[in-house]
Parts: C-alpha cells; sequence; structure tokens
C-alpha cells in the first residue's frame, strides 16, 4: 500500500426529492489498500457504488477514481475500475471459461491474451477443474470466485466489491477473504469493499469507514476506531464468576464511575467511565470469586460498530431512498461495458 489517493469523493451528495442517500460524502482511499464501507441496507452503499462507476450523477459534489472524473470519464473508469455484484450473474448455459472468454471479448482483448489470462486466472482462483462445467451448475462460492477471475480479465487498478461473502460458507469464506487479500499485497490492487459482514471485514481491510443514513461518521483503522472511543471515558467489561449468587452486581454498581451493570445469562456486562479492572480484583479476593471470564470490550469491530451506531442515534434500518432491487447495479454496470 502507498500513500498515494487513488479514490477519493468532495461532498458526494446523492438526493431523491426530499430524501438524501448519500449527504456530503468526503472519502479517500490509497493505492493499494483494502477499505471496508460499512453500513445496514439503505445506508448509502450502493448509490455510492453507482456514482464511483459512473452509472448515476450526484446532485452535489464530486467522485474521481486514478485522477479521472467518474461522471465526465465515465467510459475511462471503466477500464480502471472492476465492479463484484454481492450476486455474480453469468450464462448459466455457457461454461466459466466460456464466460470469462465473453468477457474479454467485451473488452476487446486480443484472443491469444484472452486465453491465455483466462488459464492464469482459473488457477489463480481455484477454479480449473470446474472451468467446463456450465455455470448453472456452481454454487454460489464458485460463482463468487469466478466472478473474480471476471472482473480481472480486464486488469483493473480499482475493484469495488458488494457483500463478496454474503451467503458462502465458512470454508469458502476463508478461501475468498485469502484471494482478495493477495489482490492488494501481491497485486497492488485498490480494493473497496461495501459490506454489513463485520467479521469478515475486520480479517480483511486496513481501514474501514461507518456509514449510517448516508453519511460517513467513523473513518480509520479498526484499532484506532477502538481507542478513539476509550478515550471518551466509555469501556464495556464482561465477566463471569462463581459463585453466581448474585451479590456481585450490587457491589459493581457502587463502583466509583459505573453507569451500569447489565447481565446477559451468565455474563456480567460493565459499563464505566474508566478502566475498573485495578479495582475488581481486590472486590473478587474479598468477596471469594473464581474468576471464569473476563473482557474488556472495544476493540472488536462488532462492538466499534454498535457504539458508533449509538452515537449517531441510529438503531437498524434506515429511510433513505437506496433499496437495492437483485442485480440491478451490475445490469447497468454490464450494459455500460457492452
Amino acid at each position: 500500500m502507498t500513500e498515494r489517493i487513488i479514490l477519493q469523493t468532495h461532498d458526494l451528495t446523492k438526493a431523491y426529492d426530499d430524501i438524501t442517500a448519500v449527504d456530503h460524502l468526503n472519502l479517500s482511499v490509497r493505492e493499494g489498500e483494502v477499505f471496508g464501507l460499512l453500513g445496514p441496507n439503505g445506508a448509502g452503499k450502493t448509490t455510492t457504488t453507482l456514482m464511483l462507476l459512473g452509472l448515476t450523477e450526484p446532485t452535489e459534489g464530486s467522485a474521481s477514481i486514478d485522477g479521472m472524473d467518474c461522471v465526465r470519464e465515465s467510459i475511462q473508469i471503466k477500464s480502471t475500475v472492476g465492479y463484484l455484484p454481492d450476486n455474480v450473474g453469468f450464462y448459466p448455459d455457457l461454461t466459466g471459461r466460456e464466460n470469462l472468454r465473453f468477457t474479454g471479448r467485451l473488452n476487446g482483448l486480443d484472443p491469444q491474451l484472452c486465453e491465455q489470462r483466462i488459464e492464469r486466472l482459473l488457477s489463480r482462483v481455484g477454479m480449473t477443474q470446474a472451468a467446463d462445467r456450465k455455470a448453472g451448475t456452481y454454487s454460489r462460492g464458485m460463482r463468487q470466485r469466478l466472478g473474480i477471475a471476471d472482473v480481472l480479465m480486464k486488469d483493473p487498478r480499482v475493484i469495488i466489491m458488494d457483500e463478496p461473502t454474503l451467503g458462502i460458507d465458512p470454508e469458502g469464506v476463508r478461501e475468498l477473504i485469502e484471494l482478495i487479500r493477495k489482490l492488494s499485497t501481491e497485486d497492488g490492487r485498490t480494493i473497496l469493499i461495501s459490506s454489513h459482514q463485520l467479521y469478515q471485514i475486520q480479517q480483511i481491510c486496513d481501514r474501514v469507514g461507518i456509514f449510517v443514513a448516508g453519511k460517513l461518521i467513523a473513518c480509520g483503522p479498526i484499532k484506532e476506531l477502538g481507542r478513539q472511543l476509550e478515550s471518551e471515558g466509555s469501556y464495556i467489561l464482561e465477566l463471569s464468576v462463581e459463585p453466581d449468587d448474585g451479590t456481585l452486581e450490587k457491589k459493581l454498581a457502587e463502583l466509583e464511575g459505573v453507569s451500569s451493570v447489565t447481565r446477559q445469562e451468565e455474563i456480567i456486562h460493565v459499563e464505566s467511565t474508566g478502566d475498573i479492572r485495578p479495582r475488581l480484583m481486590p472486590l473478587l479476593l474479598e468477596g471469594g470469586y473464581q474468576l471464569l471470564h473476563l473482557h474488556l470490550r472495544g476493540g472488536d469491530l462488532d462492538e466499534i460498530y454498535r457504539r458508533y451506531f449509538e452515537k449517531a442515534g441510529e438503531s437498524g434500518e434506515h429511510p433513505t431512498a437506496e433499496r437495492k432491487r437483485p442485480g440491478i447495479l451490475e445490469q447497468l454496470w454490464k450494459k455500460q461495458k457492452s
């Protein structure tokens, strides 16, 4: 990853009548970076992708990729950007190899170069043995891997992926994440992943942006976002003890700085304005408790995501204009390619 900015938006806005789907988005993604754009359905992720691909014009602001304006230079954007939808569509009666050959022809590849690239990419995504089977027989994970090969046929510098791991079994997710990571570390490609699959994103992304109701409310490396929350004086400690007699919760609630003590089955959750662990141990010794579990939350993406949502005053789905119909973005992208 370099420090060069390859994808940038400035006050990017898209409004539909009186609803703003994307609200003054300022985003910078470095060359060779894996960046995760996180948010629930309706947050504005798909509308942002539409504008980055040059498939819809912003109401206000601008977006550029590799120095090219995404609206005014949308044809040139096609040669630089690859797009992997959440549910890749192939011609079901064609084999995987034939589908890739079709994409190569759409992009004007020399026939010999096209065949060489097909063989290399099929091997890279682990689809060589299934290459001559009809695509209609593929599992979702196989379609996603073939989708990556399809995107790479034109050798893009930037790849935008929409929920790449959705609906794939754990082993398929592991293989896909490893493959995506190599696109960054080995190829130097820039990857923008739009997703709400937090665990997978945490494994792969250099930085994340949390997108709520059309606004980017937080952006940075996952560890840095966790530290920012801790510095704001909010800690959540979870623990379990024996004997679990209920009296420890009352003592914890009396500690200075503790704002709430709640329970979920055998786990006690303590929210406080500071780290209470140094004062916890004497309390446990005094009461004769055996500590079974202790974890200070805040560094994992699920917790960061939840806490930033609370700060933004949000709790779930958002009433924006964005409601993605299955495959609509992919249809627009393929129509423009042809």
